[in-house]
């Protein structure tokens, strides 16, 4: 079966071979909260969908109109075969079946691209003093580059990460970055958990360009070789879904 938790997952799962992260955009806080309420109604009442299918969590937006979800996948083979296997009919009726409950709940909903990524690199949590820390605010960071290059994806992070560690005043309301490298090869999204939005909000209205100081290390991450846009959202957690 389906059991709600408030737990935040956890990103540097072992098991977790194909992290997708989607947006669904609502329209107003309202709607925010009663789609919520019917992912949770229409999740909770039916069979846990899959056994590969390890996690699902969704999100509000701080910009009040949009929602993220995060599923956690053991591989990309094992989401298409749920998707495609003629074995998994009955399942897949089941999930058409939540999605038609949500959406008479609350109709209207825009459903924007799937992004299917795989984990790359985490920095902060337990291993870095983050032990029992709560995060208060998930910040996104999506980042595209001009066409796709994985050398290129991985190298960024890798500069990212050098900045990081030497960052000369870090802010003490960060707690973790997971960085997730798009399978096309063209996009970094960066899950970074914070003790809240306040922290975060502080964290970029210092000097510097973004949370970073105004280093040289932290110029080349800003001006890296192909670097198209990057956006950066707040969400709270709101509903966590796993097996029971």
């Amino acid at each position: 079966m389906t059991r709600r938790t408030d737990s935040h997952p956890d990103l540097t799962d072992p098991r977790v071979g194909a992290p997708f992260f989607s947006t669904w955009r609502v329209g107003t806080p309202l709607r925010q909260r009663r789609t919520v309420e019917a992912v949770a109604a229409a999740w909770e009442r039916r069979p846990w969908p899959a056994d590969d299918l390890l996690g699902y969590h969704v999100y509000t937006g701080h910009d009040t109109s949009t929602l993220l979800h995060y599923s956690q996948w053991t591989s990309e083979q094992a989401y298409e075969g749920f998707l495609l296997h003629p074995s998994a009919a009955s399942l897949r009726a089941l999930r058409q079946e939540r999605v038609d409950e949500i959406d008479t709940a609350v109709p209207g909903i825009e459903r924007l691209a799937l992004g299917r990524y795989r984990h790359y690199r985490s920095g902060g949590g337990p291993a870095e003093g983050g032990e029992g820390r709560v995060p208060g605010c998930v910040v996104i960071v999506d980042i595209e580059f001009e066409g796709p290059d994985p050398d290129r994806q991985r190298a960024w992070v890798d500069a990212v990460f050098e900045a990081l560690e030497n960052e000369p005043a870090p802010h003490p309301g960060g707690i973790a970055a997971h960085f997730h490298l798009s399978t096309d090869g063209t996009r970094v999204l960066n899950y970074a958990e914070w003790d809240s939005a306040r922290s975060h909000i502080e964290a970029l209205a210092a000097p510097g360009d973004g949370i970073g100081s105004a280093t040289a290390l932290w110029e080349r991450v800003q001006t890296w070789p192909g670097l198209k846009s990057s956006t950066v959202s707040r969400y709270d957690h709101a509903l966590g879904l796993v097996p029971d």
